[in-house]
């Protein structure tokens, strides 16, 4: 399996930004597809998740009813709409997928994910 994201920029707070994650290989075998996104000095830190195996859709509290995270099967490709942009969402962001049917608890730890994507970077100016 094999992931390219892409979509980040710079954008003023309160902006959009639509990140997309593209999965070509084995895609038949990914069942989790997850957002993660690490800051400069920070820890790489959970963002939102799509279950397969469910159709159900996870997402941090911090980005909850502003990010959307979206599936097209027939591009296999993963959706991360950003609304309303905050500074503190500045960070690089990566796609990872799991060939694993994740508990619901597990979707949260970037370690129980088996394949990931290089990161784009998204900036938010105040």
């Amino acid at each position: 399996v094999q992931l390219q994201a892409s979509g980040g920029g710079l954008v003023q707070a309160g902006g959009s930004l639509r990140l997309s994650c593209a999965a070509s290989g084995r895609t038949d075998s990914i069942y989790v597809v997850g957002w993660f996104r690490q800051a400069p000095g920070k820890e790489r830190e959970f963002v939102a998740a799509f279950r397969r195996q469910t159709n159900s859709r996870h997402y941090a509290d911090s980005v909850r009813y502003r990010f959307t995270i979206s599936r097209d099967s027939v591009e296999n490709t993963v959706y991360l709409q950003m609304n309303s942009l905050k500074p503190e969402d500045t960070a690089v962001y990566y796609c990872a997928a799991s060939t694993s049917r994740l508990i619901v608890s597990s979707i949260y730890r970037s370690a129980a994910y088996d394949y990931w994507g290089q990161g784009t970077q998204v900036t938010v100016s105040s």
